[in-house]
């Protein structure tokens, strides 16, 4: 580290919440390698739009790679003394990981194996990784807590992402890695993902076409503006995972350890029904939708939300914007960036 300034290394750099990270980061005067493999998962012009955003950053440096290429991935290491690595990169969606399943494999698995690898052998400072509030999978006890068991995914996408979490924890148990997992609730915002359904529903709703809208509109979401996700990501990064002074294997707390080890929810703690969310983005579109009312979808789950105490204790950070500020910035830059 030089004096106060970071070096860290954030992979999926050119991805929606990578993006933010990267560039706040930046703006804080961090030195910042951005890593992406710039997928077709989603339109690649879009991830290419993102990184032009951060190309006048003198401390920006762009390594394209894929998490899988283990030659490539012990050469970044190598090549680079991060102090830091904040670990965004992954292959995404729920619904796409039960048609795509070797997909999942190589880049939450491999690719992940090859990050905690990196860690270890060039003693990175503080591994601090994306997770999903997907893990809860089969729970019904809401709001969801990282003191809750996870160990009933219902897709392939959560079970490789508690899959990470796991394989972080022996990484701090056998090598003393500090390593913080973060459940990310339900992202959206400006720059966001083009698979997301408040972005299908915007581009479906200005088209003058309908929406799907499954288990006809009644789930419940806990929606988290993407200022939020990055604020939480970068004070999660900057508190470095330490033991738990009083845990007990007699009564194992899943959120902490004996080994520098945390997991974090980050969402805005506060539960959204679907039709509420797409009223909100009807007045700030204009627009009213016709929705198309389907059945709830396989992989996915009817409610989620988010006890957030132990981020708000240990980072002093609460999530709190509201969807109709939220939305309200995602469709001012949708419009401008679109042209619609």
């Amino acid at each position: 580290m030089r004096g106060n300034v970071s070096h860290t290394l954030v992979t999926g750099a050119a991805g929606f919440i990578g993006y933010h990270v990267a560039r706040a980061l930046l703006e804080r005067g961090d030195r910042v390698v951005g890593l992406d493999n710039l997928n077709d998962y989603y339109d690649p012009n879009l991830k290419k739009a993102r990184l032009a955003e951060l190309e006048p950053f003198e401390e920006w440096t762009f390594e394209r790679l894929d998490l899988a290429d283990r030659e490539g991935m012990e050469s970044l290491f190598a090549r680079y003394e991060f102090d830091r690595v904040i670990h965004l990169a992954a292959q995404a969606g729920v619904r796409y990981s039960i048609e795509n399943p070797h997909a999942y494999g190589q880049s939450n698995l491999v690719g992940f194996l090859h990050i905690l690898e990196g860690c270890r052998r060039h003693e990175v400072g503080h591994l601090t990784y994306a997770s999903t509030s997907s893990v809860y999978g089969a729970n019904e006890v809401y709001p969801y807590s990282v003191r809750h068991n996870v160990d009933h995914p219902v897709s392939l996408y959560a079970a490789t992402k508690k899959a990470n979490e796991l394989m972080a924890h022996s990484y701090s148990h056998l090598y003393g890695l500090p390593a913080t997992g973060l459940r990310f609730f339900t992202v959206y915002g400006p720059w966001g993902r083009p698979d997301m359904a408040y972005f299908k529903f915007t581009e479906a709703i200005l088209a003058g076409q309908s929406i799907d809208v499954y288990n006809h509109g009644h789930m419940r979401r806990d929606f988290t503006y993407i200022d939020d996700i990055t604020e939480g990501v970068v004070r999660a990064s900057d508190r470095v995972a330490e033991p738990d002074p009083e845990w007990s294997g007699g009564a194992p707390d899943p959120a902490t350890s004996y080994a520098p080890f945390k997991v974090y929810n980050i969402g805005n703690n506060q539960s959204v029904e679907l039709l509420r969310f797409i009223e909100v983005l009807e007045d700030v579109l204009g627009v009213k939708a016709e929705l198309n009312m389907l059945p709830m979808q396989a992989g996915d789950v009817p409610a989620t939300a988010a006890d957030i105490d132990a981020l708000v204790r240990d980072t002093g950070f609460r999530p709190n914007t509201p969807i109709e500020d939220g939305l309200a910035r995602f469709v001012e830059w949708y419009r401008e960036f679109y042209g619609a």
